[in-house]
């Protein structure tokens, strides 16, 4: 038996802040849009890679309400310095400037999206 991770979906606050931020500034590629009576989501993803799925619920306007079961999902880029950059001029905020881990071989960044999800951003450094 073969198991693989496909996407997951995270509920956002502004569709159209989150889809700027997942798009323009890290670099997903828009696969689908859905459009629903209550709901509209967007899937964002690379080619052969795993997807993120944005929710957005009609009439939730609030701020997303984190709680301590979801800590983090990782980036993977050729560029961490660069990603991180462009993630802040996106609207991310500063989690953890960029530093090369050398018992990993990796330079890695966090950020935080406009909605409070931590990114940790890594470049394998072979």
């Amino acid at each position: 038996m073969k198991t693989t991770l496909g996407q997951y979906c995270i509920n956002v606050a502004n569709m159209e802040r989150a889809v700027a931020f997942y798009h323009d500034a890290i670099g997903l590629e828009i696969t689908n849009r859905i459009e629903e009576e209550t709901f509209r989501e967007v899937i964002l993803g690379t080619d052969g890679g795993a997807r993120i799925q944005l929710a957005y619920h009609f009439g939730h306007d609030e701020p997303i309400e984190h709680v301590n079961s979801f800590w983090k999902h990782y980036v993977y880029t050729d560029d961490c310095k660069a990603l991180y950059a462009r993630a802040l001029d996106a609207g991310g905020e500063s989690v953890l400037e960029p530093m090369v881990l050398e018992r990993w071989n990796c330079t890695v960044a966090m950020v935080k999206d406009p909605d409070g999800y931590q990114l940790e951003i890594i470049q394998n450094d072979d």
